[in-house]
């Protein structure tokens, strides 16, 4: 059995892609991050882009330093070459307006229905996700966007 040594632990911890630096996964405040133009343009080429779910490191709202790697929805490009997304999960928020049911997919391992957090916007750069899980429906991606229009004003 291998031991991982805390230096090791550490490593890889920092070596975690949209957790530290200049590619860090922030939160966006949605009414001023300018004009947004949200589309639906998955490109199955191992760089995110809007529609497709993509993983990287999520900070706790309560940016303490703490947050976990997740699944997150590509909603929009930003001029600056950043990317807005939304974060998912799999904790049942059946009659939570913040949140979008989108269903299963396979983002989840195991199958469990998602729902998409609007409340809370992501920002994301390229070389801050961890990897591509796939490109969401048209209809679903819609339906997501159509509520973050409503909440936001984005076009």
């Amino acid at each position: 059995m291998t031991r991982v040594t805390d230096s090791t632990a550490d490593a890889r911890i920092d070596d975690t892609p949209g957790r530290f630096g200049p590619t860090a996964t922030t939160e966006a405040e949605p009414r001023r991050v300018g004009r947004v133009r949200t589309e639906y343009a998955p490109a199955h080429d191992g760089d995110p882009d809007p529609g497709e779910i993509v993983w990287t490191w999520v900070p706790f709202e309560e940016n303490d330093g703490r947050g976990k790697d997740r699944p997150v929805l590509v909603v929009a490009r930003e001029a600056a070459g950043t990317l807005l997304a939304v974060q998912l999960s799999s904790k049942r928020h059946d009659h939570d307006r913040e949140w979008v049911p989108i269903g299963q997919g396979p983002w989840d391992r195991e199958g469990r229905d998602s729902w998409v957090n609007i409340d809370r916007v992501l920002r994301v750069h390229e070389r801050g996700m961890r990897r591509e899980a796939c490109a969401l429906d048209r209809m679903r991606f819609n339906l997501v966007v159509h509520r973050l229009r409503e909440r936001y004003g984005w076009r």
